[in-house]
């Protein structure tokens, strides 16, 4: 008899939004909220899950803040919250972008795709 097991990690996307200034770049943006957890199946169905963790991800920039295990789990609940910047725990990304014109070497923070100045196609500067 054969058994098929395995170990995964995995992530669920919950059913929360919130639109924010970022923090982080400035702009407009949309707190989306997920959950990354360890996973056991047996042939492929999976028999519990362990290590659940929270975290939110801002649209604009694609910053992710780590979310308290409590809050995590109301939303997980479907509980209508509000999450504030004291809630969150920084994790990675998040950076105001800025772009360049490599003809004229104009500089803007906007999201244009061509220059205003010259109508160059302009580059990302990080």
């Amino acid at each position: 008899m054969f058994f098929i097991m395995g170990m995964n990690s995995d992530e669920k996307k919950l059913d929360f939004s919130q639109m924010v200034i970022c923090s982080r770049c400035g702009k407009y943006g949309r707190y989306e909220v997920f959950m990354h957890y360890m996973v056991l199946s047996l042939f492929f169905i999976p028999l519990f899950k362990w290590n659940k963790r929270y975290f939110v991800r801002s649209k604009c920039c694609n910053v992710v803040y780590e979310l308290p295990k409590e809050l995590g789990q109301r939303i997980a609940r479907g509980e209508k919250i509000e999450i504030s910047e004291d809630d969150l725990i920084w994790v990675r990304g998040g950076y105001k972008a800025s772009r360049r014109c490599g003809r004229c070497g104009f500089t803007t923070d906007e999201e244009f795709e061509f220059c205003p100045k010259c109508g160059e196609k302009l580059e990302d500067v990080h």
